[in-house]
């Protein structure tokens, strides 16, 4: 079974900045769409952006303007690059690449 693969998680200053990085153990896009979401303590799982393989991307509000998704096919690898992160980014994120089941995620914890 074909396994999502989180990593470039940390621990962080609020300002800096954190790039994710999502693979798999077999092709993970078999659909037009994928994405990160993301779960902070006591809330519930939350979309984070979207990409389509046309590159066409959806943001969550809350992150709109400092961060961006990117997916590269080829290399079966997606990305999300995190600039002025804030403490509320504090969350585990998610890789989403549908009927992918869910990876472990990775921490990221920005601290003010």
């Amino acid at each position: 079974q074909v396994q999502l693969v989180e990593s470039g998680g940390g621990l962080v200053q609020a300002g800096e900045s954190l790039r994710l990085s999502c693979t798999g153990s077999g092709r993970i896009f078999t659909r037009d769409v994928g994405g990160w979401y993301r779960q902070a303590p006591g809330k519930q799982r939350e979309m984070v952006a979207t990409i389509t393989v046309a590159g066409i991307t959806n943001y969550a509000d809350s992150v709109k303007g400092r961060f961006t998704i990117s997916r590269d096919n080829a290399k079966n690898t997606m990305f999300l690059q995190m600039n002025a992160l804030k403490p509320e980014d504090t969350a585990v994120y998610y890789c989403w690449a549908p009927p992918v089941p869910w990876g472990q995620g990775t921490q990221v914890t920005v601290s003010a």
